[in-house]
């Protein structure tokens, strides 16, 4: 009779990547290698993308897909820009902390952040303005973002009248944007998550997962201590 082959062994429960024994004192050296990774593979069409969570106002729990623009690991940070006017900054102007949450299926990992949000300043957010296609910088200025509109017919003017105000043929559009002028509009900006939770989340077999936490204090924006950690059961 053939011998058994260990490799043709069913899998067992926990099987698979692991988090690195001991844990690293600072969760952002294992994401910022994890975010790179999905970027230069391109797991996905948009591997910046992440879940944010705020609370509104009234208690209501909101959640949307967003854009991470920048990693500060220093600060143990993420920034992403959106409208001062969408229903997020209202939410984050009025309970200033957040949760986000990446997501790579393909790479069978997950970081959950958790934190206090401040916006960025103005000079950042210019920078990062600049930068976007010009399409994109018309849109901001014609949407009053989360705000109700009659119809798309309706939208569709307010983004006509911003191409007037620019000077943009809407029936000749420019080739590139290298001549327009358009500014950041006022309600327009970014914000800084400083995360005082990070989770980090490894696939394994039979979902038992491998999962870390790091916890700290933030006294103020850019005053955070030291980072504590315990492995958690799937």
């Amino acid at each position: 009779m053939a011998g058994f082959d260990q490799s043709d062994a069913p899998a067992l429960p926990g099987e698979g990547p692991l988090l690195p024994e001991p844990l690293p004192p600072d969760p952002f050296i294992l994401f910022g290698a994890w975010f790179d990774q999905a970027a230069r593979q391109a797991v996905q069409p948009n591997p910046n993308a992440f879940t944010l969570a705020t609370i509104d106002p009234d208690g209501r729990p909101s959640a949307r897909i967003v854009l991470c623009k920048s990693i500060d690991p220093a600060r143990g940070a993420i920034s992403f820009f959106t409208s001062y006017t969408s229903r997020k900054s209202a939410a984050l102007t009025a309970n200033p902390r957040a949760a986000a949450v990446f997501h790579w299926d393909t790479l069978d990992r997950q970081v959950r952040l958790e934190g206090v949000v401040t916006r960025l300043p103005e000079a950042e957010g210019d920078a990062y303005f600049a930068s976007r296609p010009w399409q994109s910088r018309v849109g901001a200025w014609a949407s009053d973002q989360s705000k109700p509109v009659g119809s798309r017919a309706a939208m569709l003017d307010k983004v006509r009248a911003a191409l007037g105000r620019f000077g943009i043929n809407a029936e000749r559009p420019p080739q590139n944007d290298i001549q327009l002028q358009i500014p950041r509009p006022p309600h327009w900006g970014g914000w800084l998550l400083e995360t005082d939770r990070v989770e980090l989340w490894l696939s394994g077999v039979g979902r038992v997962h491998d999962r870390a936490a790091w916890t700290r204090s933030v006294v103020a924006p850019g005053k955070p201590g030291q980072w504590s950690s315990t492995r958690l059961q799937p």
